[in-house]
């Protein structure tokens, strides 16, 4: 029950938006507000490159907010990213009598993606708060875009794979090429498509929840 006051978040800012346009052409919930991304970090190497990716967005004209798993953590210095954001980067489910000290998401980003992160979040498994958000994200049709970052071998799992295909049945945008992925024994190694997730960001910006 500690991430009921999450879905509360995000709800109160849909039902804001309804009660003023009826329905959402844009994530910006009022004229002049940003919209707000919600970047989803897991534990792999591209997480360390996130502070690019967080300027790019804001450029873009997004709000960013960094949330991690357990394990992204520990490839992120959060002090630096939470300057940069202007937000707290987010680990763990707060309190239910803690104030919410993040914006209501208008999209999530989640880059990257490990294999572990991309199972669970087809199996609505939500035992982290990113999971938690991930999953309330799906049940209230907001946009998502994901970056598996699994190694090749994990890559031609048959569950992963399942996985995969159940997000995008979701409407879960996976930018996946497996050419790009790092091998087993060089996990530093593959190409992490930071570029198309910029090109992502332009469709979300352009989202109708009707």
């Amino acid at each position: 029950m500690l991430y009921i006051s999450c879905l509360r978040n995000i709800c109160a800012h849909r039902a804001r938006s309804a009660q003023e346009g009826g329905r959402i052409n844009n994530p910006v919930a009022t004229p002049d507000a940003r919209p707000v991304l919600y970047l989803v970090a897991c534990g792999a190497g591209p997480a360390r490159q996130l502070p690019g990716f967080v300027r790019s967005s804001q450029d873009e004209g997004w709000d960013v907010c960094v949330i991690t798993t357990p394990a992204g953590a520990t490839f992120l210095d959060a002090d630096p990213v939470a300057e940069l954001t202007g937000h707290p980067v987010r680990v763990s489910y707060k309190h239910p009598d803690e104030p919410d000290v993040l914006p209501p998401a208008d999209a999530f980003v989640i880059a990257p993606a490990t294999f572990n992160t991309i199972n669970k979040m087809a199996a609505g498994i939500s035992d982290t708060l990113a999971l938690g958000l991930l999953n309330e994200a799906v049940g209230l049709g907001l946009p998502i875009v994901a970056a598996p970052w699994p190694n090749t071998a994990l890559a031609r799992h048959p569950v992963f794979q399942a996985s995969v295909a159940r997000l995008r049945d979701w409407g879960v945008r996976v930018i996946l090429d497996p050419a790009r992925l790092p091998r087993p024994a060089d996990p530093d190694a593959g190409t992490f498509p930071w570029p198309e997730l910029r090109a992502a960001l332009t469709s979300l910006r352009g989202y109708d929840a009707s």
